[in-house]
């Protein structure tokens, strides 16, 4: 009888079965490499270029919405990532200059602040995180472990309110000229945060569910509605100590339902020197750049906005600048009813029922610059979303009409791209 030439039952099933072995074992560091917790920090490599001189006109579309930080970056938030590009005058959301990235991780809010070494781009995460990147090279300039947010990402597919409305990331001066703090907002506790260094300065608890329309002054106080107070109140804390100072209820407006809304912050919900309180359909305008709110008659209307020293609002065809306790300075007419846009120092932004950005001289309401906000979409209609204005540009998200707020981001949105991005 011939030697058989197959190898042996057992030899194959051991194969198999160390086969079965290797294969379960590179599955497993493929999903752990995918899966486990990552930080991915990619500095800049290139030159910090100057801030770019630029003409009015548009300068291109975006699919992410811009935050300008020290008139040369443009930084921008997704759900697990925030990045910068330049120049701010490109036409196009170019190879990130730097980005920095987590996972699993989401990013819940960005704010720029100044620093002895240069301006620095700081973000919170879901986890509690908050770090501190080096605008000029992106570095990592501090990080801290803050109190967890309620919960994570809602930028949507651009990112706007990430950038330009973070609530739980707040900066102010103490006592609206001193050192600037950085309050840190989660679910049970406020942290004042020294922004240069991330050094802890206070903490202080909170009942979160209960306080809404959180904002900080240009007069150095944090400010909230405690909506599960007995009388629902406004509450005032000084950003030096996190102690609360006052609580307010605002003379003529109905403390059912009450909410403040800043008007015209300097950043985001930061550096508010006004604010808007709202009952039962009743508006009043208070200036709170100083110790105590002070009533504001020309801040009333909800479409009227602070620049400088003046109140400006639409009334009829008509954009009228006054004082913010009412004296009229200026006024300008128009053909038809324009929606005021934003305002930034020296620019009043109006946007015209045809979509065209008309720019007016805050002084004197002089027309600056107008041009129609269209950049290759072939005139298509859309209505204006999140809008920001800063060091001469004006991003303005483009929206799908009619606005349908709970639509998926491919209904909502009027174009893949839907960030126009000008300069006034």
């Amino acid at each position: 009888m011939g030697t058989s030439t197959n190898p042996p039952r057992w030899r194959k099933i051991t194969v198999f079965a160390v086969a079965a072995v290797l294969a379960a074992g590179a599955a497993a560091v493929i999903i752990y490499r995918v899966l486990a917790p990552a930080e991915v920090s990619t500095p800049a490599k290139g030159a910090y270029k100057a801030a770019p001189k630029t003409s009015p006109g548009v300068r291109g579309t975006f699919p992410s919405a811009p935050l300008l930080v020290d008139g040369r970056l443009r930084v921008y938030a997704t759900t697990r990532q925030v990045s910068a590009d330049q120049p701010a005058n490109a036409t196009t959301k170019g190879t990130p200059y730097w980005s920095y990235r987590r996972w699993p991780e989401q990013l819940t809010g960005v704010i720029k602040t100044a620093a002895p070494g240069g301006p620095l781009v700081v973000s919170q995460w879901s986890d509690g995180e908050v770090v501190a990147l080096v605008a000029a090279t992106g570095r990592i300039a501090w990080r801290t472990a803050g109190p967890t947010p309620d919960g994570g990402y809602t930028g949507r597919r651009t990112g706007a309110s990430t950038v330009y409305a973070p609530a739980g990331l707040h900066l102010a001066s103490a006592n609206g000229t001193g050192p600037a703090v950085l309050a840190v907002t989660g679910r049970d506790e406020v942290r004042g945060v020294d922004p240069a260094t991330g050094r802890e300065l206070w903490r202080t608890p909170v009942r979160s569910a209960c306080r809404t329309d959180e904002l900080a002054t240009a007069g150095g106080q944090l400010v909230a509605v405690d909506a599960c107070a007995e009388r629902p109140a406004v509450e005032f804390r000084d950003v030096a100590t996190g102690a609360v100072v006052r609580r307010w209820q605002p003379e003529g407006v109905p403390a059912a339902g009450l909410t403040i809304t800043g008007v015209s912050c300097a950043d985001g919900v930061s550096g508010c020197r006004a604010i808007r309180t709202t009952g039962a359909g009743i508006n009043r305008g208070w200036l709170v750049d100083r110790a105590e709110p002070a009533p504001a008659p020309a801040l009333d209307s909800p479409a009227a906005m602070l620049v400088g020293d003046l109140a400006v609002a639409p009334e009829g065809t008509d954009v009228v600048a006054r004082t913010p306790a009412g004296r009229e300075v200026w006024r300008r007419s128009f053909v038809r009813p324009v929606r005021l846009l934003a305002v930034q120092p020296g620019r009043v932004h109006l946007l015209s029922p045809t979509n065209e950005l008309i720019t007016l001289d805050e002084a004197r309401g002089a027309e600056r610059s107008r041009f129609r906000l269209r950049y290759g979409d072939g005139g298509m209609a859309w209505a204006a979303g999140y809008a920001y204005a800063a060091g001469g540009y004006v991003a303005v998200e483009r929206l799908a009409q009619p606005v349908e707020p709970d639509a998926k981001d491919a209904q909502y949105y009027a174009a893949a791209r839907p960030v126009i991005w000008s300069a006034t």
